[in-house]
């Protein structure tokens, strides 16, 4: 069976996130939080709307950011075999605005830590393969250094950052495929048949908040461009044992561990997953798959409670987002089937997974 994810890519940047009530609802932010405007189309039912808010109730409870993040919302049917459809806006920015903008958003020790280890020059050094003038041959997945000055931020990111200002501007789109079977409800769990509808949503929603990678542009196809312009904000913080050698960040496509580090690539705080086509089979804009690393990990489950991590909220937080001094407290871990969303738009396949209650699903394929 095949599930179909539409991405669509650059459609404008903005500064900062916060949560809206949908539908007339009350809004569901503490003071001083990041707010999210949903716009649902007609078709989006209350539930749904209400499913949307308590998604974004999630991130606005981490992060004090005073911007307002516009999103557009659906909830019907669509297309056969199609799950969802996902859109996040973005520019490129120079290398030299984003690490001011970093530099002057400053909040927490791991920002200081985060921009400690960042080159102050208008280049940063990347370990890169599969461009079509790798120095190894067109497309070699041979590794080779690159000083590029560019860096891929998505409005909402960008808001954040204070790089664009309050605008009307939707900075991301989500749709979700109403036939097929959701629970709302987490407060007791989610039904073992269902998929979480608030936890799907989190991590929608975290795409557009910035966690994503140009990794998977160049995992995914052949392109010059890429050598200067593909990497994402947080890939100014994948290393490798290899990257870290010569003192560079890791944007190559392929098998070898990538990981999230504040410290020049020292210090592994998790594993990233690296490329649905030359990497490990999930797409490079997730934490590694079935570690149990946080919301924005590949995979999730009929029956599983998706929830937000340290390593979610640390890895927003070093990007530009303001992080509230409040601990996380992980809920209960449930199981069941399979889920994969689709960050910049390549193809993703899903093989059968097994779960602590041996629950599998069919096989799935994701193609964008």
């Amino acid at each position: 069976m095949k599930i179909q994810i539409v991405k669509i890519k650059h459609l404008a940047v903005m500064t900062g996130m916060a949560l809206a009530g949908l539908g007339g609802s009350g809004s569901m932010t503490p003071a001083n939080a990041l707010t999210f405007n949903f716009t649902p189309t007609a078709a989006t039912s209350q539930q749904a709307r209400d499913g949307f808010a308590a998604a974004g109730a999630l991130w606005s409870s981490l992060f004090t950011d005073d911007v307002i993040i516009n999103l557009s919302i659906d909830y019907s049917v669509l297309d056969a075999g199609t799950l969802g459809q996902a859109s996040s806006a973005s520019n490129y920015y120079s290398y030299q605005n984003v690490y001011n903008a970093l530099n002057s958003d400053k909040t927490t020790a791991d920002d200081t830590r985060a921009v400690n280890s960042l080159s102050n020059s208008s280049t940063y050094k990347t370990l890169i393969n599969h461009t079509t003038d790798n120095p190894n041959g067109n497309g070699s997945l041979t590794a080779y250094t690159y000083d590029s000055n560019w860096v891929e931020v998505n409005r909402a990111n960008a808001k954040a950052l204070g790089l664009i200002g309050t605008s009307s501007t939707t900075d991301a789109s989500i749709s979700f495929n109403s036939l097929f079977t959701w629970d709302f409800d987490r407060s007791n769990g989610i039904s073992s048949s269902a998929y979480d509808f608030v936890g799907v949503a989190a991590h929608e929603i975290g795409h557009a908040l910035g966690f994503v990678s140009g990794v998977d542009y160049i995992d995914g196809a052949v392109d010059s461009a890429f050598q200067s312009s593909a990497i994402a904000a947080l890939d100014l913080f994948r290393y490798s044992t290899a990257s870290q050698a010569v003192n560079a960040i890791d944007i190559t496509a392929g098998t070898s561990d990538k990981y999230f580090s504040l410290d020049n690539g020292v210090t592994k705080i998790a594993s990233f997953s690296t490329g649905s086509v030359l990497g490990d089979g999930r797409q490079a804009s997730h934490w590694k798959d079935n570690l149990g690393l946080g919301i924005m990990d590949p995979t999730s489950a009929n029956g599983e409670l998706l929830q937000i991590t340290n390593n979610d909220a640390q890895s927003l937080d070093v990007i530009g987002w303001n992080r509230r001094n409040t601990a996380i407290v992980p809920e209960p871990a449930d199981f069941a089937g399979t889920f994969i969303c689709a960050a910049f738009g390549v193809k993703l396949v899903l093989k059968r997974r097994k779960y602590l209650a041996e629950v599998t699903v069919p096989e799935r394929d994701l193609e964008v």
